[in-house]
Order: C-alpha cells, then sequence, then structure tokens
C-alpha cells in the first residue's frame, strides 16, 4: 500500500434505469473494461477473447496481450436467473478509481448465456462480500478497503433516474461511484447508518416498516425481514403476501399474466408513493421509480414484485427503483450501509439531455494486495444479475436465487 487515497467512478445509467455500469482496466498494458456495478454478488468476471457465445460487440479480454496476467486453469461458473457465465479463473492487474490491485482473481469467461451482455457491458464486478464469491475470491473493493488503501474504509453510489424520460438513449449518465469517500456534493443532511445484522455476506438491512399511499403494511419482523440491498438489481422484490399487500392499497390493482407473472399492474394515472425504513428515516421512492412501464393505454406495471427465496437469500431484493431516491453507502467497517438524502445536485442529474460518460479508470495513486482466494465453487444460495427479456421490450435486471 502507497498511501490512503479516493477515487470515482463515473457510471452509465443502461436501458433506462436497467443497470448501471462503470469501468475496471485490466492487464499490462491496461485494457478498460465496462462492468455492471452490483453489490448483490462478489465475483469479477469479464468476456474472454476466446468467448464463443453470448459476447458479441462487447470489449474481450485477450490474456495473451497482458504481460502480468497469470492463468489459475481453475473452472469457473457462476449461475444467473438467466442463464450462467463460465470459463477459468485467471489473475491479473485490475485497476478501477485510481486504484491498483496488481494480483485480483476474476473469471475469465468463454461462454454467457445470450443477453446475459448487453453491449456495451463486458462483464460484471461484484461488490458483495468474500464469503458469497463463487470464486472464493476476495473481491476487488474489499482488498482495498481493509488493507487501509481507502481513506475511508466506504463505497457509495449516486444513481440517475431516465425511466420517466422520452427519448431515452440506450446509455445516458448514470452518476458516480466512490472509493474511499463519500461525496459531499451528493447529499444533504446526515447519512443514517444502520449495522448489518448478520456476518457479512450480502449487504442485509432489516426492513423495519412500509408504507403505501400512506398506510403501513404489515411485514415480519426478524430474520424474515431481511433485505438484500442490491444495486445489480432493477426493482424491489418481496415476498408475495407483503406484495399483494402493497397492490391492494392501490384501487384498479391486478395481478399480471403470462410474462409479467409475479408483477402487478396499477392504473397509470395514479401517482403511487411508497416509503421504506430500514430502522432509521422512512425513505420515499419517486412515484416515477414505481411506474415501470406501460402495457396498455391506462395500466402500468409496478415496479415491485413477488419473490421466492430460499435457504440462506434473504426475503427481500431492494434495487435501483429504490437506491435511485437515496445517496447509499457501503462501509467495511463497522459493515453497515448507510442513506442519505440527495441534494439538489444530485436530483439535478436526473433525466439530463447529455452524453454518456467516456471510461474513468484514474492514474493509480494506491495499491493493495489480495487476500487468498481461488478454488472452484458452486454457489448454493445466491443472487446474481440476470437479464430477463419482458414484453415491451422491458430488460429488467433481477436478483435470482440458486439451490
Amino acid at each position: 500500500m502507497e498511501k490512503r487515497s479516493t477515487g470515482t467512478n463515473l457510471l452509465t445509467n443502461q436501458n433506462a434505469d436497467s443497470s448501471y455500469f462503470g469501468t475496471v482496466a485490466i492487464g499490462t498494458p491496461p485494457v478498460a473494461f465496462n462492468v455492471i456495478l452490483d453489490t448483490g454478488s462478489s465475483d469479477l468476471w469479464v468476456a474472454d477473447q476466446a468467448c464463443t457465445t453470448g459476447c458479441s460487440k462487447v470489449q474481450l479480454f485477450n490474456d495473451q496481450s497482458s504481460s502480468t496476467f497469470h492463468n489459475l486453469s481453475e473452472p469457473f461458473n457462476i449461475q444467473y436467473g438467466s442463464g450462467a457465465a463460465t470459463g477459468t479463473l485467471g489473475q491479473d492487474v485490475v485497476q478501477m478509481a485510481g486504484f491498483s490491485v496488481p494480483n485480483q482473481i476474476f473469471g475469465v469467461v468463454t461462454q454467457a448465456t445470450s443477453g446475459l451482455l448487453s453491449p456495451p457491458v463486458s462483464g460484471l464486478l461484484g461488490l458483495g462480500w468474500q464469503s458469497i464469491a463463487t470464486s472464493k475470491a476476495e473481491p476487488l473493493w474489499q482488498t482495498l478497503a481493509s488493507s487501509g488503501a481507502w481513506t475511508d474504509p466506504l463505497m457509495a453510489f449516486q444513481l440517475t433516474r431516465f425511466v420517466n424520460g422520452s427519448n431515452v438513449n440506450d446509455v445516458e449518465p448514470g452518476g458516480s461511484f466512490t472509493m474511499g469517500f463519500v461525496n459531499s456534493s451528493l447529499y444533504t443532511g446526515t447519512i443514517d447508518y444502520q449495522a448489518i445484522p448478520t456476518t457479512p455476506s450480502y449487504w442485509i438491512l432489516p426492513m423495519t416498516s412500509l408504507t403505501v399511499q400512506g398506510s403501513s403494511i404489515s411485514i415480519p419482523s426478524g430474520s424474515s425481514s431481511y433485505s438484500a440491498i442490491d444495486t445489480g438489481t432493477t426493482l424491489v422484490g418481496g415476498p408475495s403476501s407483503v406484495i399483494q399487500n402493497i397492490f391492494a392499497q392501490i384501487p384498479g390493482s391486478q395481478p399480471g399474466t403470462g410474462s409479467w407473472q409475479g408483477y402487478w399492474t396499477y392504473p397509470c394515472n395514479t401517482a403511487v408513493n411508497v416509503a421504506i425504513s430500514f430502522g432509521g428515516p422512512s425513505w420515499p421512492i419517486s412515484p416515477a421509480d414505481f411506474q415501470l412501464t406501460k402495457i396498455s393505454s391506462s395500466q402500468c406495471v409496478g415496479a415491485f414484485f413477488e419473490l421466492s427465496t430460499s435457504g440462506s437469500a434473504p426475503n427481500w431484493i431492494v434495487g435501483d427503483t429504490f437506491l435511485k431516491n437515496v445517496y447509499s453507502v457501503f462501509r467495511y467497517s463497522p459493515a453497515s450501509v448507510g442513506f442519505a438524502a440527495l441534494s439538489n445536485t444530485a436530483l439535478a442529474m436526473n433525466g439530463v439531455n447529455a452524453a454518456a460518460p467516456s471510461p474513468t479508470i484514474g492514474s493509480v495513486s494506491a495499491s493493495a494486495t489480495a487476500g487468498t482466494g481461488g478454488g472452484s465453487n458452486s454457489a448454493s444460495h445466491r443472487w446474481g444479475i440476470p437479464w430477463v427479456p419482458l414484453v415491451g421490450g422491458i430488460s429488467v435486471a433481477i436478483g435470482a436465487v440458486w439451490m
């Protein structure tokens, strides 16, 4: 480690808030790759030049052209709700936002299910904890946080909203991801931190209250209220009984049918106000975020869907529908998640007509050595971010649970 430091990665908003990607550079000389930033999983992987399926029109990793690449010759296989990515594990220099880890283990993917990668995205950067890494490798962020490379042991997101815009491009400005500091220009008031109630795996918080149109919805307490705070999921998923109760507060709601099974429709002219608390303040969700898409002249699909989980997976998955409405902080020590109200500066970025950012790697100001890891492992219960193509041309990234 050279010195404590901070860094920022500008984000890109893809497909009207379906996902948010940033940039990492891999190898010597470094090559930039667009990767989904996913707090709901813990592995880094990119598509390799030897990729045979699911990798067209994206930047590919060439392990032959990096002088520092080391092939670990171990299989890598990660399951997502709409398919899988498979390949082998490698080790190389990985840079992000001015930080460098010289021996990061990552998946070199040679096959991906069609539709898993949506150009120009080449892979995924997991920002969850090592305990849920399929590769068993220490995640990039955790290496940096634990080694003291960051000025403060935390990372933070501000995400933009384009879901309610007209003439939205495939890629738009997505906000920012910071390492080692919080950007005080992007939030107002204080950051409310809530401790993770379990041994760190997912970024879990207990959901303590939920209101719809001013009415309180009954939610189970204890571990039944555990929610994965997940930047790699587009929407909010929860237990069927609670989701049904939410829509019971909205006159004219109907359960979705066909490809919308598990979703609910409601009259588009209803502004739905949902607010969630995780033990601190109650955070409102914009009615624009609750309205996922229009499927007829009068009916819209809501952004809360019925999710069935089992085993160690939390009952709730709280994705970008919620996270667009707050400044979110993921803290290594003490392990906690913090939320704050967005500043006017941050809110002014929503729906703005501007070019998507160009890759931001940053010149290396600090480096850290990754901990031990490696070894293939089938994930027992985990989230992922699949691309689920839905009717109306909507793509939604949804966390999935695998036995």
